[in-house]
């Protein structure tokens, strides 16, 4: 029989947290008249005392006041009425809760009426000539994925000996960059070797077949260490992979590497240090997928699969000039990664070029039953596909902004050249800041046992603008503004509907805030490439600034690359690719490597 709110209330015990001694003796439901309603606040007080004090103070952080006796009332009955909500944190009946469970409810970014097509994928690639292998290691290790594949299928050369190019790579360059945090030199030959048995005898499993890749060291990797780049989880073990790893390991890629990451997936500083940027060794990578970033800029690996909740694809995609590619919300099944925020996560390529993102796009798509948001969905993508039918969206206000920059205004006079038509649109002026929210909360409850216990205080990190502080405040957040804000993620969602039935695609400034957080949110794709160079006076950094470490400086300004992004309908990555491939080759920047690698 269920139990009421009054008879829980009336049976709960005072000892929800220290101070509370002994049984409570129950009212006697015998002595209430038959057909009593439940109620809340008519049982006996539990969890420490509080106060009009204890109000007044808390509402400076939830930013709600009350009036004396408003504050005087709920002061009195708090112990009765809310305090035992806590009980599953606090006992007596606490319950600790499994990492892989999801929440109930999950975001879905489609929609009324929109849904994507569970038909088969259709995707043409560039038919790669027959270069020749070049005689120097480095002009291998930098050539594209589709010629690396090329190479592989005709037997140019081996998967062994492609492999043992980036492994020596890494070892050689990795000190410096500390981008990889394990190097799975073992694993890599072995499987190197499987492909090239394989391939010799005619058994091609296709464009991945023998390709070295990275691992963002968020996706579990049977007996290889997985350690969210935190000092909690370094010695962690997993004893199975992830989908995504076992999908590449299923196409025949070698991995080489678990690659670093931003402690718990924020910014670019892990147990070990920082990553480096390849172009510019004096700044950190920008993260949290701070390790593929800078292994694929520096051409350790053939290509690696970050991880994006707000920015962290986009980010180190910009900063190291390489391609990212952030798939909508619910293509790539996340089962066996780090959940960080169940309704925001996602997984997705970074690689040198557009077309090798969809290349490795096409292999870990599709859903898992152990993944609640992952769904069917169709990807189409054509490389000789015409541009000229699409409209690119743009927001005038912003690329006369800041982080906009003449390679963005350049970006958007080729789109013109090549025939794209171009239309201003806008959004409305919203505090989409206040969404994140959902990321604070989400993430705190994720990492709830590491915040009760003593685990974040191992962490490098310890700054307001670090993930300690950070779960450590969302114990404040308020549950109301949760829900609101998620009722506000709809609302932005809509908006978001709108404009794209004015346009097909977007270009925006990369690391534009508004877009970042609001795409995250709803789910689009996005796709970053690499479009010019800027120079800096100064190193870049993702942490707030702190007077007591500033950040280097230089006389001579130096040249970094610097990339736009186009933003998708959801399902949709094979437009913005396509447009991708033609700015691309436009630009035509992606070949230049960074000095000394």
């Amino acid at each position: 029989m269920a139990t009421s709110r009054r008879e829980f209330l009336t049976t709960t015990s005072l000892g929800l947290l220290a101070g509370a001694i002994g049984s409570v003796h129950a009212q006697d439901q015998t002595q209430l008249p038959p057909g009593a309603p439940t109620a809340f606040g008519a049982g006996p007080p539990v969890g420490p005392e509080v106060s009009v004090t204890t109000f007044a103070e808390a509402e400076k952080l939830v930013q709600f006041p009350l009036r004396d006796d408003e504050r005087a009332m709920a002061a009195a009955s708090w112990r009765r009425t809310l305090a035992s909500v806590y009980e599953r944190r606090v006992g007596p009946r606490k319950l600790a809760l499994e990492p892989t469970l999801a929440p109930a409810s999950r975001w879905d970014p489609a929609l009324p009426g929109i849904r994507a097509l569970a038909v088969p994928d259709s995707l043409v690639f560039t038919k790669m000539p027959d270069i020749p292998l070049p005689a120097n290691d480095a002009d291998i290790a930098f050539a594209p994925l589709t010629q690396l594949a090329r190479w592989v299928e005709t037997r140019a050369i081996t998967s062994e000996l492609l492999t043992r190019i980036y492994l020596d790579r890494l070892e050689r360059f990795n000190p410096q960059l500390r981008c990889a945090i394990t190097i799975t030199r073992d694993l890599a030959l072995h499987q190197a070797r499987q492909a090239d048995e394989e391939i010799s005898r005619g058994s091609y499993r296709g464009p991945l077949h023998g390709i070295p890749w990275g691992a963002k060291d968020l996706l579990d990797t049977a007996g290889i260490p997985t350690t969210y780049g935190a000092e909690p989880y370094r010695d962690r073990v997993p004893s199975d992979d992830a989908v995504v790893v076992k999908r590449l390991h299923e196409a025949g890629a070698v991995l080489v590497a678990k690659l670093s990451m931003g402690a718990l997936a924020l910014n670019d500083i892990w147990f070990d240090g920082q990553t480096m940027n390849p172009w510019l060794p004096e700044e950190g990578s920008s993260g949290s997928s701070a390790g593929p970033g800078a292994a694929t800029a520096a051409g350790l690996v053939g290509f690696s699969i970050g991880s994006e909740t707000g920015g962290s694809i986009v980010s180190p995609s910009m900063r190291c000039g390489v391609t990212g590619l952030r798939p909508t919300y619910g293509r790539v099944p996340r089962t066996g990664a780090m959940t960080l925020c169940w309704s925001l996560d996602k997984l997705g390529p970074m690689t040198r070029g557009v077309e090798d993102a969809m290349l490795v796009l096409q292999a870990i798509s599709g859903p898992d039953q152990h993944d609640t948001a992952s769904v069917p969905s169709h990807l189409h993508f054509d490389v000789h596909s015409n541009v000229t039918d699409l409209r690119l969206g743009y927001f005038p206000t912003w690329m006369k902004e800041r982080p906009a920059t003449e390679v963005d205004h350049a970006a958007l006079e080729t789109a013109k050249k090549l025939g794209i038509q171009t239309k201003e649109v806008s959004l409305p002026d919203w505090p989409y800041d206040s969404l994140n929210l959902i990321l604070f909360a989400e993430a705190a409850a994720a990492f709830e046992e590491l915040t009760l216990s003593i685990g974040l205080r191992q962490l490098r990190m310890q700054v307001p603008d670090a993930w300690p502080n950070l779960f450590r405040e969302a114990r404040f957040l308020s549950a109301v503004d949760f829900v609101q804000a998620d009722r506000l993620r709809r609302k932005v969602a809509q908006e978001m509907g709108r404009v794209f039935e004015e346009v097909d695609l977007l270009l925006v400034p990369s690391l534009r805030d508004e877009m970042l957080v609001i795409t995250n949110f709803t789910g689009h794709p996005s796709l970053t490439l690499r479009a010019g160079f800027v120079e800096v006076q100064m190193a870049r950094s993702d942490w707030a600034p702190d007077p007591a470490h500033p950040l280097a400086t230089f006389a001579t300004p130096r040249r970094v690359p610097h990339g736009v992004t186009l933003i998708g309908r959801l399902f949709d990555e094979g437009t913005i690719a396509a447009v991708g491939v033609a700015l691309e080759r436009s630009f035509n920047v992606a070949n230049q490597r960074p000095p000394g690698f």
